[in-house]
């Protein structure tokens, strides 16, 4: 075999080699699914609505701020922790019994996996604003952070409500009692 073959041959060799490996390439390129693009204060699947916070009846109380959050993200999750901006502290609260009461105390961490619904509601889950800034009036917008495992956060704003407003208090008895 002449040197004229051989070179041909092994060029043929080399093309093949390439559109082969072009077209794995390509293929590849396709099925990359794109991964949800981060937004800072944001954890990807998690939704709140219906964000209030209801203002203690004396100026410097406490506030209560309370939200519906929807969790449609693929990895299970705690939520850890809750901040407000225009408050000089925040907890996460719950109702437990202790002593033979039933008494507001801190929360443990609230895990939430896809699908997970939870309410922070008046009478159950919620986040009490300490110290709120005398600044805060009814129509203003409040500023919550929760934490996530992981450190991530999520922030959303919750609209200032005055004390007594209707949206805060527990949610009447549904049962039926006759």
């Amino acid at each position: 075999m002449d040197a004229t073959t051989k070179t041909g041959r092994n060029m043929k060799k080399l093309l093949v080699a390439a559109a082969l490996g072009s077209t794995i390439m390509l293929g590849a390129c396709e099925s990359e699914v794109e991964a949800p693009v981060a937004v800072e204060g944001q954890v990807p699947g998690i939704s709140v609505d219906n964000a209030r916070m209801i203002l203690g009846a004396v100026e410097g109380n406490p506030a209560a701020v309370y939200f519906d959050l929807t969790y449609e993200g693929d990895r299970g999750l705690t939520i850890r922790r809750a901040d407000v901006t225009q408050a000089g502290s925040a907890t996460l609260h719950d109702y437990g019994e202790y002593d033979f009461k039933v008494q507001m105390m801190e929360a443990l961490p609230i895990a939430i996996k896809k699908g997970s619904e939870v309410s922070f509601e008046p009478g159950g889950l919620h986040v009490m604003a300490f110290e709120p800034s005398p600044e805060l009036k009814p129509g203003d917008k409040a500023e919550v952070t929760l934490t996530v495992s992981g450190g991530g956060t999520h922030t959303f704003e919750a609209d200032v409500l005055p004390a007594g407003d209707e949206r805060g208090l527990p949610a009447p008895n549904s049962g039926d009692d006759s």
